[in-house]
């Protein structure tokens, strides 16, 4: 049984244009969500259970670009004229953010081909940098050491990911990385439906990011939490490193997940 159809028509058939027409020009506007990510291609084939949306009041072109920029708030960073590299780049909303916060140039990185907004590909700020697995990114395949590398990679550890980063930053540059406990914590600590609930588990997983990058010369500077949660409901962290010492103090650490226990507790944001 196929379960799949055009996004065009999905659209229409939800209410959410008046025509396949309207529909398929919502679409190529890059007003159309799936899954909490833009989908420019009115003829992809979509799965008919498939959270499809519009982008309403959304101001980058997926959800991530809400929480890169909670974490450049938080940690007080400034990104103008600042060259990035953005590892993971997928759809693009961490890429979207760090170019509205006026950001130089930015390297989208994906291990993935075709997934980059449109609207960020023709942007000349943007440089695409596609079919690439983080693990064996290098100086060479960017061209230059930069200030700022934001990190948003899934089914990978962070601890596979940090010495390249580390490699194309500058002394004086900083990392930005969301840490997913789902793809960190090990198969024995995660639920039926891919989540991680225990907060314990939690900070098991920080410590230990903490520690991986630490190895790499890399040193946890601050931390917050996701405004909003991944996709199956885990909460989820965004941590600052730079080549710099002293470690953050694991006080803050334990202050965070308890916080984000009690902001997110009331399910699915």
């Amino acid at each position: 049984m196929n379960n799949k159809e055009r996004l065009d028509v999905l659209v229409f058939n939800k209410g959410l244009a008046t025509s396949r027409e309207a529909a398929r020009k919502l679409i190529m506007a890059g007003s159309v969500l799936v899954n909490g990510k833009v989908s420019d291609k009115p003829g992809m084939s979509v799965d008919v259970n498939s959270e499809i949306e519009l982008k309403e009041g959304l101001p980058y072109v997926s959800r991530g670009g809400l929480k890169i920029k909670r974490a450049i708030d938080e940690f007080g960073i400034s990104v103008h004229n600042k060259v990035a590299v953005d590892i993971g780049a997928s759809t693009g909303g961490f890429t979207d953010c760090l170019l509205q916060e006026g950001a130089a140039r930015v390297y989208s990185v994906d291990v993935g081909y075709g997934q980059l907004a449109e609207k960020l590909r023709r942007d000349d700020r943007v440089r695409v940098v596609e079919r690439k697995n983080a693990r064996y990114l290098t100086e060479d395949d960017i061209g230059e050491k930069v200030d700022i590398i934001t990190i948003d990679v899934s089914f990978i550890s962070l601890d596979k990911i940090f010495r390249p980063a580390a490699s194309l930053l500058k002394d004086d540059g900083i990392i930005i990385s969301l840490i997913k406990p789902q793809f960190e914590a090990g198969r024995e600590h995660i639920g039926k439906k891919g989540v991680v609930k225990d907060r314990n588990i939690h900070l098991m997983v920080i410590e230990n990011v903490l520690l991986s990058a630490q190895k790499e010369g890399l040193f946890m500077k601050d931390i917050t939490y996701s405004p909003i949660r991944g996709p199956k409901g885990n909460i989820e962290f965004l941590s600052l490193f730079s080549k710099v010492p002293p470690l953050l103090d694991m006080d803050k650490i334990r202050c965070t997940v308890e916080t984000a226990h009690e902001e997110l507790s009331g399910g699915n944001l």
